[in-house]
């Protein structure tokens, strides 16, 4: 793709006129070495044909096809004509961007522009521009454009309060790929705000990859605790691109057609909120310009608005819904519309029809350009896999012989494998032409599905005559239910007439449904989402001719690609004893839940783990992170001698929970739990823990859509002191930035976010925000213990800063036991920790972020997140010269990453000399009762050995072997 450099700039230009303005452009061209000499008769010959001006004082002057063979190579020169030059048209040209294109890559330059067309006093900025960079910072900033279309909307969902229908809107945002999981989950901790007329509004700005509006209406209306539900919005806020969605729903609001929004369909919706008229009449039409509506056919369709007797409108289908005048050349290039998208038109009054039939005309025509109809889908029935790539064949696992993986959840398993491989559904994705057929297509396929859902139910009803437990009957009859979903049926119709087959459009309404559903914080309806794709498999498998795997019917260890949070909750833990994927890390969502839920596993094992087969025995270890495969008799007895261990471990550590955590030999190493919001801190309490080593309160900052106030915060803060009965708290001051930023607190888009503008570095840019946190935790402490945390500190300067703040209002409330420390997870504060630790009071380590930072390894990333291990001998390094430079100054040091609850890892933290560690609140008694293992010498024996491999794989291999 081209793109705009400075050395593609000459400022300060003169021009006697157009004419003039134009050799220069073509001179310029010539001395670049991009074209002939001869390209300057294509450029005025391009002008004779129509002008090139384009808006806000830019023109874009280029030759005519037949002049390509003129061209050398392609490229773009802009220059810049501070007094402006008189253009044919009438219009002043502040700037050319002159263009040589051999092919059709300067239209990617041309699309770049079209965000600056309607930009306010961008033919100024132009002009004055001193410096080529200046200049190509103005035409080289897009504005995201904010989405809103058919795929946002989630109509007539069957929630019971407002909150189910906020979730599954983020729900909807993150299957269209407009956010992630962390938007999310921001978003379940919201209270929607109400707007009038019945509906709602939630926010939020972490994880947005591009702003949208979705709405979630109920299935019926509802009244509330707080009044009336007709719907939820949720907004993906980025920078202000979604404010035009915002003022569009103001809009709405302001001209009271809130309430009729619960009845309508998709398009009603979006004709409500792109601003047209309900009244108004509306035609839509295929956009089949190979580039789209570049400046050319835009110019004749803006031609033919213009003509009509009436305003005429126009949007996209596909969008942001933005309604915009269809005689605006700058608004309708503005639309970014490509071949394939779908084109709206609106008009109201007397000869509306007439107007909106003469827009469609035109952009079928052309548009002054030649268009084919789309290629249709590759031949039905083509075998998927036999596209793919073919690779070669991975070499098997040997008898007895160690799979590596990463560590994920603790426990130990001993079980054949059950390798679970998703049936390989091979279907077109459009439909059959049918066209010898008396029936369309659409009909075609719609009687297809019919009949694989009655021989699906027919597999149901047969299943649950033979069904020895109710349970099970129970789930296969309400299977049986959800095939008779006339919301599915029809969401699959739809696609259907769309062009899709029924394979294609049944799996769209199911994904589509299922992923509104299992982010939901209702238990029932987010195992009801699994449900939905036990049964659309079902009925896929019937309509492809493929039968569904069925996990067998004793222990196994579950081997799969990866799995999703919802497929983890929902394993058979009678059955299931442990998991093996090929993928994934130990902080994902799966990873997690399985921990919480008991369920040893390990992930990112590789491909290799796919080639096991059915009943390979398998011995899993969720504490050193591997697996065993076909273990040898020997090995398998000393693994169940140590699993009958472990079950007597946990239930002896459960009873002795609330026993201080020591080691054998009496060293005190304080146990903490590591809350995300201050409702858990009575379940760390009963689970044993000894304070809080890490509250991580921007779950306050993010349950509300402006800065949370004193009184609030001082509300929420205190809870978890009242709680906690005198056991000391760890509070994490503010922690958000580029990687999950708040709504009110924008910040600016950055390459990196995780190097970026985030924790105290972001604090204190708005001092005023910090200090109201933590005069809210010093009230909230009162005499009660309060340890503030700073995180991502880089050095002690930023400390010093954000210390004088807290010695300022510790004076003016006289709050008592207060110790002020820093979190080390920048290596660069683990390598100054002697300075740091001259004036912290303590640290306490981030093992998940100085992982990342030191090993360069994000830990989300799906292919190197499993060798985002904190024992890497790196990490650990750095943990033992923190601990030591907090020694020598007398200070204590925590640890609250995820570290802290690796069985492999605790006595080398102990061994390095950590003070406290602070873990999942469920870990807390397995933690005290692996410290009760080991004495100080074991523990530094253990770190000394760690501390002498070369990878983190050495270490965990050398710690076994000890």
């Amino acid at each position: 793709m081209l793109t705009l450099t400075p050395q593609d700039a000459a400022l300060d230009c003169r021009a006697d006129g157009w004419q003039d303005a134009l050799d220069q452009a073509a001179a310029s061209l010539h001395q670049a070495g991009l074209v002939e000499p001869a390209y300057r008769d294509a450029l005025h010959a391009r002008e004779a044909q129509g002008s090139t001006y384009l808006g806000s004082g830019i023109a874009i002057p280029h030759g005519t096809p037949e002049s390509r063979s003129q061209i050398h190579h392609t490229g773009v020169r802009l220059l810049q004509f501070p007094q402006g030059v008189e253009w044919h048209d009438g219009n002043r040209v502040y700037l050319l961007v002159t263009i040589a294109a051999s092919s059709d890559e300067h239209l990617d330059v041309l699309r770049q522009l079209t965000h600056v067309l309607d930009a306010e006093g961008v033919a100024e900025r132009l002009a004055a521009a001193d410096s080529a960079e200046e200049m190509i910072a103005l035409l080289s900033r897009p504005r995201p454009k904010a989405r809103l279309d058919a795929d946002t909307l989630c109509l007539n969902f069957p929630a019971r309060d407002r909150f189910e229908l906020a979730l599954a809107a983020a729900a909807r945002l993150r299957q269209a790929e407009c956010v992630d999981a962390s938007f999310v989950a921001a978003i379940n901790t919201q209270e929607p705000v109400a707007l009038g007329q019945g509906l709602w509004l939630v926010s939020a700005d972490c994880g947005v990859k591009q702003p949208a509006l979705s709405l979630a209406t109920p299935e019926r209306a509802f009244s509330g605790p707080r009044g009336p539900v007709n719907g939820v919005f949720c907004v993906a806020a980025l920078d202000d691109a979604h404010r035009d969605l915002l003022a569009r729903l103001a809009d709405l609001l302001d001209s009271g057609q809130g309430e009729a929004l619960v009845d309508a369909d998709a398009d009603g919706v979006l004709m409500r909120l792109s601003g047209e008229s309900s009244s108004a009449q509306t035609a839509r039409v295929t956009l089949l310009n190979a580039h789209g509506l570049h400046a050319r056919p835009a110019k004749l369709l803006v031609q033919t608005a213009r003509e009509q007797a009436l305003p005429v409108r126009v949007r996209l289908l596909e969008g942001s819904a933005e309604s915009v005048s269809a005689a605006s050349l700058t608004k309708v290039i503005g639309l970014g519309a490509r071949r394939g998208q779908t084109l709206i038109f609106s008009a109201e009054g007397e000869g509306a029809e007439t107007a909106l039939a003469a827009m469609v005309a035109a952009v079928e025509s052309g548009l002054g350009e030649a268009v084919r109809p789309l290629a249709e889908a590759a031949a039905a029935g083509a075998s998927r896999a036999a596209r793919r790539e073919v690779e070669a064949p991975l070499e098997p696992l040997e008898d007895d012989g160690v799979l590596p993986a990463t560590a994920a959840s603790p426990g130990l398993a001993i079980a054949p494998a059950y390798v679970m491989r998703a049936p390989d559904f091979d279907y077109p994705e459009r439909a059959r032409d049918l066209a010898a057929d008396k029936q369309g297509p659409a009909e075609r396929q719609r009687e297809r599905l019919q009949a694989a859902l009655d021989e699906a139910r027919r597999q149901l009803q047969a299943l649950i005559g033979t069904a020895k437990g109710g349970d099970v009957a129970e789930i296969l009859s309400m299977h049986a239910e959800m095939l008779d979903d006339p919301e599915l049926h029809e969401a699959a119709f739809e696609g259907m007439r769309d062009g899709l087959s029924a394979e294609a459009a049944w799996w769209q309404a199911i994904d589509t449904a299922a992923r509104a559903q299992e982010v939901l914080a209702d238990r029932l309806l987010a195992e009801r989402a699994a449900d939905l794709r036990d049964v659309g498999r079902r009925v896929l498998g019937v309509l492809c001719g493929v039968e569904l795997p069925t996990p067998p019917q004793r222990p196994y260890i579950l081997v799969t690609d990866d799995i999703g949070p919802s497929d983890v909750a929902r394993l058979d833990t009678a059955q299931v004893r442990g998991l093996l994927t090929a993928r994934g890390g130990a902080t994902s969502h799966s990873a997690i839940l399985a921990r919480a839920l008991g369920i040893p596993a390990v992930v990112g094992a590789g491909e290799r783990a796919l080639t096991l087969n059915n009943d390979d025995d398998l011995i899993l270890d969720g504490d050193l992170g591997r697996v065993i495969v076909r273990p040898s008799a020997e090995r398998r007895d000393r693994a169940e001698l140590r699993l009958k261990e472990l079950e007597r471990l946990r239930r002896e550590a459960h009873g002795a929970r609330f026993e201080e955590g020591r080691t054998a030999d009496g060293k005190r190493i304080e146990v903490a739990a590591n809350l995300g919001n201050t409702a858990h801190a009575a379940d760390a309490v009963e689970q044993g823990a000894e304070g809080v080593g890490l509250l991580r309160t921007e779950f306050i900052f993010m349950a509300h859509p402006e800065a949370p106030d004193l009184e609030t915060q001082i509300g929420e803060y205190r809870r978890a002191f009242d709680a906690l009965d005198g056991r000391p708290l760890v509070a994490r001051t503010l922690d958000v930035g580029g990687d999950k930023p708040l709504p009110y607190w924008p910040v600016p888009a950055e390459d990196n976010p995780f190097l970026g503008l985030r924790g105290l570095r972001l604090a204190l840019t708005r001092p005023e925000v910090l200090e109201t946190q933590l005069r809210a935790l010093l009230t909230a402490a009162g005499e009660r213990p309060l340890r503030i945390m700073f995180p991502m500190v880089k050095d002690v300067d930023e400390y010093r800063q954000a210390r004088a703040i807290v010695d300022r209002l510790q004076a003016e409330i006289g709050a008592g036991d207060v110790q002020v420390g820093v979190m080390i997870e920048i290596p660069s504060a683990a390598l100054l920790a002697p300075s740091l630790a001259a004036e912290v009071d303590f640290f306490s380590i981030g093992t998940n972020d100085l992982t990342q930072y030191t090993l360069a390894i994000d830990r989300g990333h799906a292919t190197l997140s499993a060798q985002a291990d904190g024992l890497h001998p790196a990490v650990l390094r750095l943990i033992q010269m923190t601990v030591d430079a907090a020694h020598a100054e007398g200070k204590w040091v925590g640890v609250c990453g995820e570290l802290g609850s690796d069985a492999a890892a605790v006595p080398v933290l102990v061994g390095l000399g950590v003070d406290e560690l602070s873990v999942s609140v469920r870990q807390v008694p397995m933690v005290k009762a692996r410290l009760r293992g080991i004495t100080q010498e074991s523990a530094q024996h253990h770190a000394r050995t760690a501390l002498a491999q070369a990878t983190s794989q050495a270490v965990r291999d050398a710690l076994e072997a000890l």
